[in-house]
């Protein structure tokens, strides 16, 4: 699916998407497109210079989280836009109205056609958060799409699950100050509903396993998750990933090919899921992020403060 990287502090090129594409059937337990969640009295979850990070406040910014999503997406990357998505100039599917909308603003940045000059706060980076309670009243996982999430989550009753999807940031601020701000929403908005464990798709560019074999087989015999947070691929999408034998793998070569993201991933403690499943209409391969937050790495917990009170403003 469409890509630019998040979840590590130190890159963010690519992204998680949910199996919904814009343009695709909606589910009919979903509320329309036009339906919007918003947190008006949403507080600012922290601060570097002119950039703040916070959850959406109306529609309008969720509206324009969306054109971001499509320059981003389908005008710099190669996803395939639809009729509608065309029209819009946005990347909407109907998972936006039940998600919570993580964004970073530039409070300095200057809209365009903006009468005078005048300055006006503009979103340079987004993200989805879909929280297990709010999935559940409407109908599940944006995930189950392309893996079989359910047991997992009833494997681990009591613990809360946050779905991530959807990021991704204007180019000239994929920085390390983008980076570190939408990772500290991320983590206050993890302590703020008290989430036990992250998951969300990871992508590869490109849609031939055989070329991606290196890289799949390194995530099989390296990160490959332990049978207590292992999940599938749904059986009609499942690509093996294990390709090479371990020995056979030139490591390094392997993981410097990674996408940042999931590079990223790797360093904070994820686990990969069971299997790779091809995206044709956004022409890469996914793997599944599982991050428990009991298992992140302490460094990253230690950076943004246990209270997430690092950037607070």
């Amino acid at each position: 699916m469409p890509r630019s990287g998040l979840l590590s502090p130190r890159n963010f090129v690519r992204k998680f998407v949910p199996a919904v594409a814009s343009g695709a059937h909606r589910p009919f337990w979903l509320p329309g497109t036009g339906a919007s969640r918003v947190r008006r009295d949403s507080p600012s979850l922290g601060r570097i210079g002119s950039l703040e990070v916070r959850l959406a406040r109306s529609a309008k910014e969720i509206r324009k989280a969306q054109q971001l999503r499509y320059h981003v997406f389908y005008e710099e990357m190669s996803a395939i836009a639809n009729a509608e998505a065309l029209a819009s100039r946005r990347d909407v599917d109907a998972y936006d109205a039940i998600c919570d909308h993580l964004l970073v603003l530039d409070h300095e940045a200057v809209e365009r056609n903006a009468p005078f000059g005048r300055k006006k706060p503009r979103i340079v980076g987004t993200y989805r958060l879909l929280r297990q309670e709010v999935a559940e009243r409407n109908g599940g996982f944006y995930t189950a799409g392309e893996y079989d999430i359910q047991p997992l989550v009833e494997a681990h009753p009591g613990q809360r699950f946050l779905e991530l999807g959807r990021s991704c940031v204007l180019k000239p601020y994929r920085t390390k100050r983008t980076v570190e701000l939408l990772w500290h929403g991320i983590w206050s908005y993890v302590l703020m509903h008290r989430i036990d464990v992250m998951v969300g798709c990871a992508s590869i560019a490109g849609t031939d396993p055989d070329r991606l074999g290196s890289q799949l087989s390194f995530l099989h015999h390296h990160a490959r998750a332990p049978e207590e947070w292992r999940v599938r691929a749904v059986d009609t999408r499942y690509v093996e990933m294990n390709r090479m034998d371990k020995a056979e793998i030139n490591e390094r070569q392997a993981l410097r090919e990674l996408p940042p993201l999931i590079k990223g991933y790797l360093r904070l403690g994820a686990y990969i899921g069971d299997g790779a499943v091809v995206d044709h209409q956004f022409g890469t391969t996914d793997v599944l992020i599982i991050m428990p937050v009991s298992a992140l790495n302490s460094r990253y917990v230690n950076h943004y403060g246990a209270d997430a009170g690092r950037y607070g403003s």
